[in-house]
């Protein structure tokens, strides 16, 4: 069997930070943070939003654009790096937000490669016929998880929501994937305090280890040469050359990772698909809105062929290769 995306939507909180805005709150300034980045604005969710919320409206967008009722989804997958709980599953919330009654319902954990780690997850499920329809969400609310004091980290991430539907196809869909992990790397980027390493209290808040931390300099080494070795091996696996793919997806992390992993490839940036100058990186949700926004445009048609890329905490790294159904 195949198994291939039938639906899709994405969902994004109506507030837009500026970087203009951002000068106002701390030391950094436009010109610095388009140099570095290539971010323009990011959205914000308001207070009473968890990640499920906007999960759940991605969600209910692509089982509408699958034709499907939520009774027909047989399980969730949410790959939120920012779920509303440590328990219960931020999937489990999704399902009841949108009464997936019949859906079997789980998180799993690897940051801002959890979309295709998610995707290639239900497409097992679906080759081996075990499950019907499977629903993937990705929602961040990192807003809520960001130091707002520290400008190298705040000014890079944004909340939304993007979600697709995995079912089975007649031709095309996922062509081969790969995934990849160093633990070693775990450090890189973090957030330190909450779990039973580092369990709440007031020297945690007080030292503000409830946020965001990040090895910069590392972090980009790391995303470029990942970006650029998955790439290359998922399209080897498939028995394609870079010349036959359409387009790229990549993680919307930051315009420098994706420039130099292009150069790299020797690939060209117009078949590349980059939407973080409006909304900075979503983590999980990244690459599912930017794949939303590129199909309704009309950048990528049926029998596209199309690689998505994602790096991240833990380290984490991964890659599918779908021909678009």
């Amino acid at each position: 069997m195949r198994a291939g995306i039938i639906g899709i939507g994405s969902y994004l909180p109506d507030n837009v930070v500026t970087n203009t805005e951002l000068e106002k709150i701390v030391d950094t300034s436009n010109e610095w943070i388009v140099e570095r980045t290539g971010i323009l604005s990011r959205r914000t969710a308001e207070k009473h939003i968890g990640s499920s919320d906007l999960g759940a409206e991605a969600a209910k967008l692509a089982i509408k654009n699958a034709n499907l009722k939520p009774e027909d989804i047989d399980m969730i997958i949410s790959a939120s790096s920012t779920p509303d709980h440590t328990f219960p599953a931020t999937a489990c919330i999704i399902q009841d937000k949108i009464k997936a009654t019949n859906a079997a319902a789980f998180d799993i954990q690897a940051a801002c490669t959890g979309f295709v780690y998610g995707l290639i997850t239900a497409a097992q499920y679906i080759m081996t016929g075990l499950y019907k329809n499977i629903l993937v969400v990705g929602s961040e609310v990192l807003s809520k998880m960001v130091d707002w004091q520290d400008r190298n980290t705040c000014v890079l991430f944004g909340d939304g929501a993007g979600a697709v539907v995995v079912s089975q196809v007649e031709t095309g869909g996922v062509l081969s994937s790969v995934l990849g992990a160093d633990g070693s790397g775990a450090s890189l980027l973090e957030l330190p305090a909450g779990g039973t390493r580092e369990p709440a209290s007031f020297e945690t808040v007080e030292n503000r280890r409830h946020y965001i931390k990040m090895n910069g300099n590392e972090v980009f080494k790391f995303a470029v040469k990942v970006f650029e070795d998955c790439t290359r091996q998922v399209v080897e696996k498939a028995n394609l050359t870079l010349n036959d793919i359409d387009f790229i997806i990549p993680h919307q992390a930051n315009v420098r990772i994706i420039d130099a992993a292009l150069k790299r490839l020797n690939f060209p940036k117009d078949r590349v698909v980059i939407n973080l100058d409006k909304y900075g990186n979503m983590s999980s949700a990244s690459i599912p809105v930017a794949m939303h926004e590129a199909l309704y445009s009309g950048k990528i048609e049926k029998g596209h062929k199309v690689v998505l890329v994602g790096f991240g905490a833990g380290l984490t790294w991964g890659a599918v290769l779908l021909e678009w159904s």
